[in-house]
C-alpha cells in the first residue's frame, strides 16, 4: 500500500494490514482507490525516516511488468507488483483497417479527398502509433510511481534481439566475453516464449525442456531460430535424428503446427528492438538513475534465485543482485483501455457510418470506465458490486466487474471511487514460489 504525508509527498510503503490499522484509528483518509494510496493527516516526509524504494522494469511487446522493491545491499524485497497490459495491437489492427477503408474507397472511384502533399517526411526518432503506445504508457506508470513512492533508481531490461542473426542461423551473442555463465539464456529464453513453454511435438508444460533441431543438424539443418524448438526429453528422444515430417507423419495437425508456430513472424521482437533505445532516453529524462541489464541476467538471476516465470518477477530480478526475500503474493494487472474515441459514428464492414455517437460523455455524473460501486436494494443483481461503468443516456448503466460478468442497474444506486484514467484494473495471484511471499 501506498503511503503519502498531509502534504502529499511519498513516504515508505506499508502492508496492507497497517493500512487498515490507520485508516480505522482515523489518522488517514483514502486517496486513490486503485492502485490503494493513503494519505497521512497527522505526518510530514521531513519527520519520517524514508529508506526509499526502487523499480524495476521488464519491457516486453504485449506485456511490461514493473516491481517496487526495496534494495539493501544488493537483498531485494518486493513491495508492489504490476503488469501493464498494452493495446499497441489494437492501435495496428485499427490503422489497418482504416488505411483499408481508403484504399477501397480509392479504387471503386467513391469520393475520396485528395492528399493535399506526399513529401511528408517523419522526424528523428519517430515509432509507429503502436509502438510509441509501449513506452508512453510505461513511462505514465513510472510517473505515477514516483507521486506515490520514495523512487531512488531504476533498473530497466534492454532487451536487443538481432533479428538479422535469429533469421540467419548466427550466435545470438557475438562477443566472446558473454560466453560465460550468460551464455545460451538469451536464445532459450527466445524460444521457451515463442513454443509457450510447452514441448513442440505433444504440447506438454510443466516439465522439462530441451533445444532440437526441427530439421536435423545431420541431415543439412540450421542453427537458425526458425528451425529450433522446445521438446520434452521422451519426445526429444524418440524424435533422435529424424526430420519431423517423419516423426509426426501420424499426426498431421500437429505437424502442420509445428511448421507453421516455426515460420512465426518475429514482430514482437522487432517492437522490442524499435522501443529498447526510446523508453531507456525517456526513462533517463526522469532524472532518477537509471541502470540496464540484459535478458539473460534476468534469466540468470532468476535460476539463481529459483523464482518462476511472470512478468513481475522478471522486473523483480533485473539487473545486479545477491538474493530476494519474497515479493508480494499478488499482482496489479493494469489493461490500457484508452479514454474513447473522437469518431462520432461507427462504420460498417464497408466503411460506411451505420449509426451516430452522443457528443457528451458524461451521463448523470458518470463516464465510461470510471470505477464506481453499485449497491442494488433488490432483484436478480442484490448486492453490493464494484466495477468500471459504461454509460447510457436512459441513466441505466452498466457496470462491468473485474470477473469478466456485468450488472445493469440506475444511476442513483452507483457511487464514484475513481474516475476513469484510461486502465482497467483486477487482481491476480502470483506465480506459485518455493519462496514465502507476503
Amino acid at each position: 500500500m501506498f503511503v503519502l504525508d498531509k502534504h502529499g509527498q511519498p513516504l515508505q510503503p506499508t502492508r496492507p494490514a497497517m493500512a487498515r490499522k490507520l485508516l480505522k484509528a482515523g489518522r488517514a483518509v483514502v486517496h486513490r482507490h486503485t492502485p490503494f494510496v493513503i494519505r497521512l493527516k497527522d505526518r510530514e516526509a521531513a519527520s519520517c525516516r524514508v529508506p526509499g524504494a526502487e523499480a524495476g522494469i521488464d519491457p516486453g511487446s504485449k506485456h511490461t511488468g514493473i516491481a517496487l522493491f526495496r534494495n539493501d545491499a544488493g537483498v531485494r524485497t518486493g513491495l508492489f507488483a504490476l503488469q501493464l497490459d498494452h493495446r499497441g495491437g489494437r492501435i495496428r489492427d485499427r490503422l489497418a483497417a482504416r488505411a483499408a477503408y481508403r484504399r477501397r474507397r480509392r479504387s471503386a472511384n467513391l469520393r475520396y479527398r485528395a492528399p493535399r502533399f506526399l513529401n511528408r517526411a517523419k522526424p528523428k526518432g519517430w515509432l509507429a502509433p503502436s509502438l510509441r503506445h509501449r513506452v508512453d504508457t510505461t513511462i505514465s506508470w513510472v510517473a505515477r510511481l514516483t507521486r506515490w513512492a520514495p523512487l531512488r533508481a531504476l533498473h530497466v531490461e534492454r532487451a536487443a534481439f538481432d533479428i538479422a542473426s535469429l533469421g540467419a542461423g548466427r550466435p545470438l551473442e557475438g562477443v566472446e566475453y558473454q560466453r560465460g555463465t550468460l551464455h545460451g539464456f538469451e536464445v532459450r529464453e527466445y524460444l521457451l516464449a515463442k513454443w509457450r513453454r510447452r514441448c513442440a511435438y505433444c504440447d506438454a508444460m510443466d516439465v522439462p525442456l530441451n533445444i532440437d533441431h526441427i530439421h536435423p543438424r545431420s541431415r543439412g539443418g540450421s542453427d537458425r531460430i526458425a528451425n529450433l524448438a522446445v521438446a520434452c526429453v521422451p519426445c526429444n528422444v524418440a524424435k533422435n535424428a529424424r526430420p519431423v515430417e517423419e516423426f509426426l507423419a501420424a499426426r498431421p495437425k500437429a505437424l502442420a503446427r509445428v511448421l507453421a508456430q516455426a515460420k512465426a513472424p518475429l514482430r514482437d521482437a522487432a517492437a522490442v528492438n524499435a522501443t529498447r533505445w526510446a523508453l531507456w532516453r525517456a526513462l533517463a529524462a526522469t532524472g532518477l538513475p537509471v541502470q540496464a541489464a540484459s535478458g539473460g541476467r534476468t534469466k540468470w538471476n532468476r535460476s539463481r534465485t529459483e523464482a518462476p516465470k511472470s512478468h513481475t518477477l522478471d522486473a523483480l530480478h533485473v539487473g545486479r543482485l545477491d538474493y530476494v526475500l519474497g515479493w508480494p503474493g499478488d499482482v496489479l494487472v493494469a489493461t490500457a483501455t484508452g479514454r474513447g474515441v473522437y469518431s462520432r459514428t461507427r462504420p460498417d464492414r464497408f466503411g460506411f457510418p451505420r449509426c451516430r455517437l452522443p457528443r457528451i460523455k458524461q451521463v448523470r455524473g458518470y463516464q465510461t470506465g470510471d470505477l464506481v460501486r453499485a449497491t442494488i436494494p433488490a432483484g436478480k443483481h442484490a448486492g453490493s458490486w464494484t466495477g468500471r461503468v459504461a454509460v447510457r443516456t436512459s441513466g441505466s448503466h452498466d457496470v462491468q466487474l473485474g470477473t469478466g460478468g456485468r450488472v445493469q442497474t440506475s444511476w442513483k444506486n452507483l457511487r464514484l471511487l475513481q474516475r476513469g484514467d484510461g486502465y482497467a484494473y483486477h487482481r491476480q495471484g502470483e506465480t506459485d514460489v518455493p519462496l514465502r511471499p507476503f
